[in-house]
């Protein structure tokens, strides 16, 4: 494989976020974030809600403004408090083979209503010169440079929307002569923002193979099915992780019953018969499903996953913080948790730890800029160690939110 065909084989990745009046996210930035990023802190320090602001951005493209906008409760309850001006999501992302592209939505409402303020996409084509902004909209009236690589020389033309509450990268994405607006298209109503849930997982879904996990996990039964008849191989190898992860699992299977639904049933190796899924533990069924949506033939661009360490018992966290690193090939990963264990295994620079200021909005610094944190590591510190002993300055009970690492250690002192 030469280099060209090495990076057409990798997927898009973000490396920017910024987000202003989206709740407790009042004015937040993330830097050079990693094909893995984890997000630290105590309960109510914004984490769930950065995690959000993906699933939000997502639904617009998949569902409309409006609607996704209706099931936060408007700006009444999705504006920070005490904040004016519109919702601001901001993220960079890069293509393959591309320059480095910002995509930029503003969203403001009116009379109980949503609409789009601004929303642009700009990359610089050199090394020098400013960017250039090859789409810009505001409330449904803006212009566009078609083409593959377009250029500040290039002819812009003026396509109105129907509506102001339409993101036009949604709509000039679905044509083929704007090739770079269809990859973002593509690249957000690709994410896959993990909801999933032992119980939805024991479920009893129509029998038909599905190609991808869904985000409450509803139909794993129906993924087990595709993937035993289409990639037997792919399906093998999740069985052997899983065996690695749970040892007493020999495999699963997914079996249509007389009246047209599928029953997933969990092989344990001492026993002659299979266990009826809705008898088998949380914690295997979760690591079924997580294995399934990491091991995925095609994964989806971006994943986040919000508190994996939910009925896992502790020793398989650093295993499944191993599992969603070396997926970082094929994907992005976005994870929320509360575990040191999750913790163990990772990089500073690939956690964030998040808090709340006297205010109450979220600030958020990556944990490799924390004093004497990466050197702890070096020395073979491991970070959820560093974190319980309060090196990391926040999410300790014991520690003064909110105040530099080791000023905090002073105050526990």
């Amino acid at each position: 494989m030469n280099d060209r065909e090495e990076q057409s084989s990798m997927p898009p990745r973000i490396e920017f976020l910024k987000v202003q009046n989206f709740r407790v996210l009042r004015d937040v930035e993330f830097e050079k974030l990693r094909p893995l990023t984890v997000l630290l802190g105590p309960n109510g320090s914004g984490k769930s809600t950065v995690f959000d602001v993906f699933a939000f951005l997502a639904e617009c493209f998949e569902s409309g403004l409006r609607r996704a906008w209706d099931k936060r409760g408007r700006a009444k309850e999705l504006r920070s408090r005490d904040a004016k001006g519109p919702v601001v999501i901001e993220i960079k992302y890069r293509e393959p083979g591309y320059p480095l592209v910002t995509y930029h939505l503003s969203v403001d409402e009116k009379d109980g209503s949503p609409f789009v303020a601004e929303e642009w996409l700009q990359w610089r084509r050199g090394s020098h010169g400013k960017p250039f902004r090859f789409l810009e909209y505001r409330e449904g009236k803006g212009r566009a440079i078609s083409g593959d690589l377009p250029d500040a020389e290039d002819k812009r033309v003026e396509i109105p929307l129907k509506s102001a509450d339409l993101l036009a990268v949604n709509a000039l994405g679905q044509f083929e002569e704007h090739p770079r607006v269809a990859a973002l298209r593509d690249f957000i109503t690709g994410w896959y923002v993990s909801y999933l849930s032992a119980d939805s997982a024991r479920g009893q879904p129509e029998a038909g193979p599905h190609e991808q996990l869904s985000r409450t996990g509803n139909n794993l039964a129906n993924v087990i099915q595709y993937l035993s008849e289409q990639h037997p191989e792919r399906l093998e190898r999740i069985f052997a992780v899983l065996r690695q992860r749970v040892p007493r699992i020999e495999k699963v299977v997914a079996e249509t019953m007389p009246d047209g639904r599928l029953l997933l049933q969990i092989k344990d190796a001492p026993f002659s018969h299979p266990v009826f899924a809705r008898f088998a533990s949380d914690g295997t069924l979760k690591m079924l499903a997580y294995l399934v949506l990491l091991y995925d033939p095609e994964p989806p661009p971006f994943i986040g996953i919000e508190e994996p360490e939910n009925f896992l018992h502790p020793r398989l966290l650093p295993e499944l913080a191993e599992e969603c690193r070396r997926a970082t090939h094929r994907t992005q990963l976005l994870v929320t948790t509360h575990s040191p264990f999750f913790l163990n295994p990772l990089l500073p620079e690939e956690v964030w730890v998040l808090w709340r200021n006297e205010r109450g909005y979220t600030q958020a610094k990556q944990v490799s800029t924390l004093q004497g944190v990466t050197d702890f590591v070096k020395h073979g510190a491991l970070l959820g160690h560093l974190w319980m002993e309060g090196h990391l300055g926040v999410g300790d009970p014991l520690v003064n939110e909110g105040m530099p690492t080791m000023q905090a250690q002073e105050a526990k002192r």
